[in-house]
């Protein structure tokens, strides 16, 4: 960081002028970023990353990682194994033991991922937001109004995952998985850039929506939105991977119990979650927009009583 000195008031202070580095400044011009990431042909060049990942090559795997840091922030030292046969395999990656402690406390649900905390709050008369200005119906995510209904008075949160962070996700509270619904779509790029410009962004990709009852009793969903670059979806309930060429079926009843904290899938890449909670539910303080939660962090309460 470098300093300049000014004069107010006859003193001599100083003021930190941050140097951005090349990358950074490359990934804040607006319409660079969404023209690469957005104006290409998103379904083809997914289908091919998804293809490339697969590629077992110790060699091309260390190349590619090279390249994949010299435009992220991407940090292996947490993870295992530290040497990866394919992209594939360092996008899915497990983490030491004891890195992600999950809040044990009955009343707490916890975020099920790593992620960058984005639009969150109310849904009133079925509509939330992805940015300012962009607001969505919530029917339009799950695919149908009864299946949002639930949640109406209740609260969502979005948690967007980087393509550098963990993209592994876990139950945030003890629970049955009822039912999967896979919703085919494009695959937009979910960065803030991109949720800025494109209306009804998660409506539009490839998304997959779970439904769980807590132990507690209450119903609340999870809403894994694919994005550009992202192959797929693993869902280990279902023992299923599920994908832009994905034949079916698209309805799939469930009744899988998981402890809080358990995993329950991955993105091959990175992407975002939404939470959905019904009336009752309160934001742990100090989730807002900007935000950067671990997995098995607080990130709402239980109605009182519930627990």
């Amino acid at each position: 960081m470098k300093t300049s000195r000014t004069l107010d008031d006859n003193t001599s202070v100083q003021k930190p002028v941050v140097s951005l580095s090349w990358r950074d400044r490359l990934l804040l011009q607006e319409d660079l970023n969404f023209l690469l990431t957005n104006r290409i042909p998103r379904v083809a060049v997914t289908r091919l990353m998804g293809r490339i990942s697969r590629i077992r090559s110790r060699t091309f795997t260390r190349l590619a990682i090279a390249l994949w840091r010299l435009f992220t922030d991407l940090d292996l030292s947490e993870a295992v194994p530290q040497r990866y046969e394919s992209l594939q395999q360092c996008f899915t990656r497990a983490l030491r033991p004891g890195l992600r402690p999950v809040d044990p406390r009955p009343e707490v649900l916890t975020s099920p991922c790593d992620a960058i905390v984005g639009a969150c709050g109310p849904v009133v008369a079925g509509q939330v937001w992805q940015a300012k200005g962009f607001p969505y119906a919530a029917a339009d995510l799950f695919g149908q109004a009864e299946r949002a209904e639930p949640f109406e008075g209740g609260r969502f949160v979005t948690l967007r995952l980087t393509s550098s962070m963990y993209h592994r996700f876990h139950a945030p509270h003890k629970a049955r998985i009822d039912h999967v619904s896979y919703l085919s779509g494009d695959v937009w790029n979910v960065n803030p850039i991109a949720l800025k410009r494109v209306e009804r962004l998660f409506c539009r990709n490839e998304r997959a929506v779970i439904r769980m009852t807590l132990e507690a009793g209450p119903v609340i969903a999870l809403v894994p939105v694919a994005a550009v670059l992202v192959a797929s979806i693993r869902l280990h309930a279902l023992d299923v991977l599920m994908h832009l060429g994905w034949p079916g079926p698209h309805e799939m009843p469930c009744n899988a119990q998981v402890d809080k904290g358990e995993e329950m899938g991955w993105f091959e890449h990175g992407s975002t979650i939404i939470v959905f909670v019904p009336a009752g539910f309160e934001l742990v303080k100090g989730i807002e927009p900007g935000r950067r939660i671990r997995m098995g962090e607080p990130l709402m309460t239980l109605p009182t009583g519930a627990v």
